[in-house]
């Protein structure tokens, strides 16, 4: 398993941390920091979508498995178009594909979405690992592929500033990507009339349909702008984060995208925040390698703060619902 300073090493900006470092020297680096933004990138990508299709009232359990064909789809475009805009096109077609199936399924046919998201993950693993094999005899790793990736950026001026420049020049163009759709998206749900349609659906799809709103053809447009981003998060694990395809290589974060999604309130600020929170708690299971900690505790750390995140925001959920009540008995009394 890797640590921060091997990450940072593969993008040729870390220097290396030493295992005399303690924790908070650690966590307050620039090398950290660095790769707490990086390491968001996948998650923050496919929470805005989740977003989406939050916002038009259905939950696609199918992150996971479109992330993950995504990835593979991007590498292979790549590899064998020869160009790294062969590789996004392919991967975008790949997570559109794959979302207008499950839109298909739940919307059309009435499938439960549990079900169709479980499909989508379950069929995802395994084939990715039987299209990885028929393009390249293996079936842990895409390394035999000369594919391309996307490149990193130096933003003007602010490179050269002393330590801020580590932190936020030289990301991913995917990072960059990621952090202006957080406005993008928000000026389309709030700002726009499809996304007012999307979000008079999401809330009440009876009162939008009466007034004339094609329930099923808004939230099928939701699911598939939902497996664009999602498919953008996919492509950056395998052609971004690293420069190749590795099974599984999603390892959850389609999940913690949902998590990331629910906490924020579906909101896109709120996702963002909550990316970075999970993201944190990634890259500190990544540091705590150095500091020889047990890698059965360093591998669940991600996913016990996503519980633990889950249930504070459950909690709080369900004690703003009594407020509300109480307030309502009040009025009434």
């Amino acid at each position: 398993m890797e640590t921060a300073y091997d990450r940072k090493g593969s993008t040729g900006r870390g220097k290396g941390g030493g295992t005399g470092m303690n924790l908070i020297e650690l966590i307050f680096s620039t090398d950290f920091l660095y790769m707490w933004i990086r390491v968001a990138t996948p998650i923050l990508l496919a929470s805005l979508g989740a977003v989406i299709c939050t916002k038009a009232g259905v939950v696609n359990l199918g992150l996971e498995g479109i992330m993950l064909i995504s990835a593979l789809a991007g590498v292979l475009g790549s590899a064998f178009g020869g160009s790294l805009w062969i590789g996004l096109l392919t991967g975008l077609l790949a997570s559109v594909a794959v979302s207008a199936v499950f839109a298909y399924f739940h919307l059309v046919l009435k499938a439960n979405n549990v079900l169709c998201g479980t499909a989508v993950n379950t069929m995802a693993s395994g084939l990715t690992v039987f299209v990885l094999q028929l393009a390249t005899g293996e079936k842990g790793n895409s390394s035999s592929l000369k594919s391309f990736s996307f490149p990193n950026v130096d933003i003007p001026i602010i490179k050269d500033i002393p330590v801020l420049g580590g932190i936020l020049s030289g990301h991913n163009a995917l990072t960059y990507l990621a952090l202006a759709m957080v406005v993008v998206i928000w000026f389309f749900l709030y700002k726009t009339p499809t996304g007012l349609r999307m979000r008079a659906v999401g809330e009440n799809p009876n009162a939008a349909s009466s007034v004339g709103q094609n329930v099923i053809k808004i939230q099928f447009l939701a699911i598939v702008l939902c497996g664009l981003m999602t498919g953008l998060g996919g492509m950056y694990l395998s052609m971004g984060y690293l420069t190749m395809f590795v099974r599984d290589m999603t390892a959850g974060r389609g999940f913690i995208a949902l998590a990331a999604c629910s906490m924020g309130q579906a909101t896109p600020v709120g996702a963002l925040i909550s990316s970075m929170i999970f993201a944190f708690f990634d890259g500190l299971s990544n540091i705590l390698q150095v500091l020889k900690i047990p890698s059965e505790f360093i591998q669940m750390l991600p996913y016990l703060a996503t519980i633990a995140g889950l249930t504070v925001y459950s909690i709080q959920k369900s004690a703003a619902a009594s407020r509300k009540i109480k307030k309502l008995e009040e009025a009434k009394g």
